[in-house]
C-alpha cells in the first residue's frame, strides 16, 4: 500500500513530463508545408541552415527551399508560444501552436510578419491560422518508443 501511495504521489508531482506532444513532424496538405519540432530538447537542426545550430524547430515547404526557424519555444500545457524568424533574419513573428481536442494542431500568428513561401515563382502568404496533422508514422506513441530506445 505504501508503494502505491508513493508512486501516486510522485506521479502527481509531474515525474513523467510530456516529451512528445510538441516533438516530431506535423503537416498541412493544402499548402504542402510542415513543422519539424522538438520543443523539449531544442535539438532540431534545420537542413541547409546548420549555421543556426540546434533550435526548437522549423517550418518548411515542399515547393520552397527556404525555412522559417523557431528560435524560441515555450510549452505550457497544450500550447506552445513561438518566436519565429525567416532564414535571412529579415522577418520575424510570434505565434502560438495549439494541440486541439481532435488531435490536430493550429498554428496562429499573434504578431509580426506574415509567413510566406514561394510556389511556382510567386510568393504565397500563409494564413494567420493554419491546421496541421501528424503523419501516421510520427504519432506520439511511436515517438515515445523511439525516445525510450535512445
Amino acid at each position: 500500500m505504501a508503494l502505491v501511495v508513493s508512486v501516486l504521489s510522485v506521479w502527481g508531482q509531474g515525474c513523467c513530463a510530456d516529451t512528445v506532444t510538441f516533438a516530431g513532424r506535423i503537416e498541412n496538405a493544402e499548402y504542402q508545408v510542415w513543422i519539424e519540432m522538438d520543443f523539449y530538447h531544442n535539438d532540431v537542426v534545420t537542413p541547409g541552415q546548420e549555421i543556426f545550430g540546434q533550435v526548437p524547430g522549423y517550418f518548411g515547404a515542399k515547393r520552397d527551399t527556404r525555412k522559417w526557424i523557431f528560435v524560441d519555444a515555450e510549452v505550457k500545457g497544450k500550447q506552445a508560444r513561438l518566436v519565429i524568424t525567416n532564414d535571412y533574419g529579415s522577418e520575424d513573428l510570434e505565434a502560438r501552436l495549439t494541440l486541439e481536442r481532435d488531435g490536430t494542431y493550429t498554428l496562429e500568428r499573434l504578431k509580426g510578419s506574415t509567413m510566406k513561401i514561394v510556389v511556382g515563382g510567386k510568393w504565397v502568404n500563409i494564413p494567420k491560422k493554419l491546421t496541421f496533422k501528424r503523419p501516421v508514422a510520427t504519432k506520439p506513441a511511436a515517438l515515445a518508443k523511439k525516445r525510450l530506445a535512445e
